[in-house]
């Protein structure tokens, strides 16, 4: 990347570790709700739900601490929220689980995108806060002691998450005025009453800002690659004879008129 590109990047990477720690600190609680939830999908007679001890809260992706001034960054793709594998202390990177080999099992599939998972992307969250599975954000913010006080720092933290993802995607800007697109994984929640609404309004008001339009028109949404979701949807839309990578930019911007409405 550029010494430009890098110097954002730096700069965009601290912030993001600095709203991470924010946001673990405005919530010393959390880990004991975390634990609970885990625990409870095990008492609540879920066979395949694995327990597991709760090691970070609130998770910054560390795989951007391995970006380096050499690396050509070609895509950001942007997740739920950190899962078990994605908070426990020997990861704490995004999209290590079962999602992320789907991932990279399709990257490796399309040769012609030009992408490698490992080398050309860098991975955020619509919220750094963890929990088992994502519709249990609800759960946190439903608890009696500490219900209200988490609604709004999951809203904050969605806020700040949306800000750092315009941050790094202007650090891919270059003097044409071209930008790297942005893969926007999970959409369902991001409707009206959805867990990441407030994600999505951000997105609208930060994206949709004068001089905005070409970055605004590289936002691409799609299905979750969990159980296969995005690859099937992906196999059902495709017309015949057009690339794959021409169907992403049809299948993403369809998407993106109905989340974001533009």
């Amino acid at each position: 990347m550029t010494q430009d590109a890098w110097d954002k990047f730096v700069k965009a990477r601290a912030r993001f570790k600095q709203s991470v720690e924010e946001t673990s600190l405005s919530a010393p609680f959390l880990k004991n709700l975390q634990q609970e939830l885990v625990d409870g999908r095990q008492s609540d007679g879920q066979s395949n739900a694995a327990g597991y001890t709760v090691d970070t809260p609130v998770v910054y992706n560390r795989s951007l601490d391995d970006v380096s001034p050499n690396d050509e960054i070609r895509l950001i793709l942007v997740g739920d929220n950190p899962g078990r594998r994605e908070q426990a202390l020997e990861n704490r990177r995004y999209l290590v689980g079962p999602s992320g080999k789907i991932a990279q099992k399709f990257f490796a599939g399309q040769p012609a995108l030009g992408i490698d998972f490992y080398k050309n992307v860098i991975i955020l969250n619509k919220t750094p806060i963890h929990t088992p599975r994502t519709v249990q954000l609800r759960d946190l913010c439903r608890t009696k002691t500490h219900g209200a006080e988490l609604a709004k720092i999951l809203e904050e933290s969605q806020r700040a998450m949306a800000h750092l993802l315009l941050e790094f995607h202007n650090c891919f800007c270059d003097s044409d005025d071209e930008t790297i697109p942005v893969w926007i994984i999970g959409y369902s929640e991001m409707k009206k009453n959805g867990v990441f609404h407030s994600y999505t309004e951000t997105l609208k008001e930060l994206y949709t800002a004068a001089g905005r339009k070409k970055m605004h028109d590289r936002l691409f949404l799609f299905r979750h690659f969990s159980m296969n979701q995005f690859t099937i949807d992906l196999k059902q839309q495709a017309l015949p004879s057009e690339p794959p990578s021409e169907s992403l930019l049809r299948i993403g911007a369809v998407y993106r008129q109905r989340i974001l409405g533009s």
